[in-house]
């Protein structure tokens, strides 16, 4: 017998999910499919003109050819985004951190989106990831397990012989065609994951970016592309290299969806803020001067402006910003005004414009931190032992927080108060003309106060595939106890043995997910101490991704669901039920910090999930006796218990047990019947 995902995964095509969504939104292109004797859908049958008329409107062009990246593997890649996971989750209970709504998963990152996916989907806010690089050393090779033959990929994926022979070579590579292979299903899966107005970060090297760009096309869309940041990672020049010396990383940023992302803003300081004053005490605030050149020669733009005492303004050399109605309108207005000797204009540039400060591309300096610093730092945490190679500064991470983080998730019901109280703090400084302190913030800083509010919503969840040494989480534990913040984390890690005679070895290190996870624990006492009043949650609790014992296979293979009497109830033991729990736990959607209610029924023990979303959800999984299914009847009848789903686990049940508890829910008294969903 096999496990239901086992069977799901084997009817999954590389169009799968692409088919859902068509038949979900576009159901009217499918006409009346082929099936065999037994009503299985072997074809199907779908109408890409009629699809077409839907679309052929006049804002929307029909393309009959274009632009795609293609690539050795992309149909199995393809292929791997559409799969279920066939790990269990384990939860550690010998270090739990049971009060924790942060999650660090120990596995493969592919396995974990599929899990994540379930519970996750369009939850995420901001996905940060530092993949492998792939520069031709060891940093990167493909090293996905193939659970497939060649011959199986040809039936699977409908390639040829030849190229299915390729793809099974790939294993081992660092070529172009594998990196893309391994980072096409985990991109895939990670758009799924973002919230609508959500955004991902991918670190990269000159050696991929141009082929990470063009994935990132075509998974997130063309039109998602948000910005390529270059991040200058080291102030120091590298005479070893033969042409340049390279100084910057790359940051790709794409959106889920950006009509509805947000404008990105850094927040003003009090230096952004510096020249800034208000010497005319102009009623519209705080102002500085602006630029009222021309940045390009154009002659309509080269006239004279006559001054209040008559005197004449020439253009400069490429004429004036505007055109002279417009420059007379802006006088009129008073965002020009004329120099005290007349004898030129000054633009002003307000700072009610200015609540935030856009950001630049180019990302160099302290506040973005440097390769340098990340590893100070690590030393520092570590008692002096670099234990991480290349590890990512938590200035970086926090600056791109700051970028997309909600002010509901930092705990400020008003959005837009942070921003006033820093302008007023600023103009309580500033001194009038007559010398008088206490100049008025501008009014539409104080109009903010007024109209920028927002409900309650929950903390954003930061998501980070490729957790590596744990930058990202200690970024948002650092901010969360810097501005009261209530961001959440969720870190991946795969147990990747660390090098052989390495500092990480030396220090006791056996895997790379043991120093992400204990320098979390060191970043978190340290910012304890540096925050002895935070209210921030700088826990975590660990999770392992583990295949199911040989000997726990090897049973579910002979195991007969038609046996009269109880098979061996080791499957259950040997997963253990919270595994399996907190495994199904996942799959419907209840997240990782849902807290089980244990409902005794006459001896046995029985789980209840409850989400106002979901609903109520029972979960039998061990074996069961008889009187227990009657005190879960009688439970329910009473309307003592309350479910609206009822799952089973099929292998702790023979059939006659099953067929008691189905016949009783059938015939319930007082509430509707049920039917118990039996999973395998």
């Amino acid at each position: 017998m096999k496990t239901d995902i086992q069977t799901s995964n084997e009817s999954v095509t590389p169009n799968s999910r692409e088919l859902l969504m068509l038949k979900k939104f576009f159901p009217q292109c499918f006409s009346k499919p082929d099936t065999d004797e037994n009503g299985n859908i072997v074809k199907e049958h779908f109408d890409i003109e009629k699809l077409t008329e839907l679309l052929n409107k006049d804002e929307v062009d029909i393309k009959k050819e274009g632009f795609t990246l293609n690539f050795l593997g992309k149909s199995y890649a393809h292929y791997q985004s559409n799969l279920d996971s066939e790990t269990v989750i384990v939860p550690d209970e010998k270090n739990a951190e049971s009060d924790s709504e942060n999650v660090y998963i120990v596995g493969d990152n592919l396995d974990a989106l599929q899990h994540l996916k379930y519970s996750y989907a369009e939850k995420i806010k901001c996905i940060y990831i530092d993949p492998p690089y792939n520069t031709g050393k060891d940093d990167f090779v493909y090293n996905d397990k193939f659970g497939f033959t060649a011959k199986e990929l040809v039936e699977k994926l409908d390639v040829s012989e030849e190229e299915a022979e390729r793809i099974c070579g790939m294993s081992g590579k660092c070529t172009h065609s594998a990196w893309l292979t391994f980072m096409y299903p985990r991109l895939a899966l990670a758009r799924e994951l973002l919230r609508e107005d959500g955004v991902i970060f991918i670190s990269i090297d000159d050696n991929e970016q141009a082929n990470l760009k063009q994935l990132c096309d075509e998974v997130f869309g063309e039109g998602n592309f948000v910005g390529n940041v270059i991040w200058k990672h080291t102030q120091q020049s590298k005479n070893d290299e033969k042409h340049f010396s390279r100084q910057y990383n790359h940051i790709v940023v794409f959106a889920k969806s950006k009509d509805k992302l947000s404008n990105f803003l850094f927040e003003r300081s009090e230096a952004n803020n510096k020249n800034y004053s208000n010497p005319d005490n102009d009623p519209k605030g705080a102002w500085r001067s602006g630029d009222v050149r021309s940045p390009n020669p154009r002659p309509s733009l080269c006239y004279d402006i006559i001054a209040p005492n008559g005197n004449i303004i020439h253009a400069p050399d490429y004429g004036w910003r505007w055109s002279e109605e417009s420059v007379k309108e802006k006088i009129s207005t008073g965002e020009i005004k004329f120099k005290s000797d007349n004898s030129g204009i000054i633009r002003k540039i307000y700072l009610c414009d200015q609540e935030g400060r856009i950001p630049e591309n180019l990302w160099d300096g302290e506040e973005f931190g440097s390769t340098r610093t990340a590893a100070s730092m690590i030393k520092d945490l570590f008692n002096r032992k670099q234990v991480f190679d290349t590890p990512k500064p938590i200035e970086l991470v926090k600056k791109i927080l700051e970028l997309i983080t909600d002010r509901d998730s930092v705990g400020i019901s008003n959005p837009c108060e942070s921003q006033a109280e820093l302008a007023s703090r600023h103009f309580a400084t500033q001194k009038s003309p007559g010398g008088v302190a206490g100049v008025s913030p501008p009014e539409g800083v104080a109009e903010n106060r007024k109209v920028c509010s927002a409900g309650e919503s929950s903390p954003d969840i930061i998501l980070d595939f490729f957790s590596g040494s744990g930058t990202t989480a200690h970024a948002v534990m650092d901010l969360n106890a810097s501005d009261k913040g209530k961001r959440k984390f969720i870190m991946v890690q795969l147990d990747e043995p660390v090098k052989k005679g390495s500092e990480a070895e030396k220090a006791g290190y056996k895997t790379i997910d043991e120093i992400g996870r204990e320098r979390i624990r060191r970043a978190a006492a340290k910012i304890k101490a540096e925050h002895p009043d935070t209210s921030a949650n700088l826990g975590f609790k660990t999770y392992y991704l583990k295949s199911m014992p040989k000997e726990t296979l090897d049973k579910i293979k002979s195991f007969d669901p038609n046996a009269l009497i109880s098979s061996d109830g080791d499957i259950v033991k040997s997963l253990g039920e919270k595994t399996l729990l907190q495994t199904w736990q996942i799959k419907d959607g209840f997240g990782f910090n849902a807290v089980p209610q244990k409902i005794n029924l006459s001896g046995y023990t029985a789980y209840l999930l409850d989400d106002e979303k979901i609903g109520k959800y029972l979960y039998l999984l061990g074996e069961i006796e008889e009187k227990s299914i009657k005190e879960l009847i009688r439970k329910i009848e009473s309307l003592e218990l309350t479910v609206d789903k009822i799952f089973i686990y099929g292998y702790s049940f023979d059939f006659n047990m099953l067929t008691s508890i189905t016949t009783n829910l059938k015939t319930l008294k007082n509430r509707n019947p049920l039917e118990p969903i039996v999973r395998y």
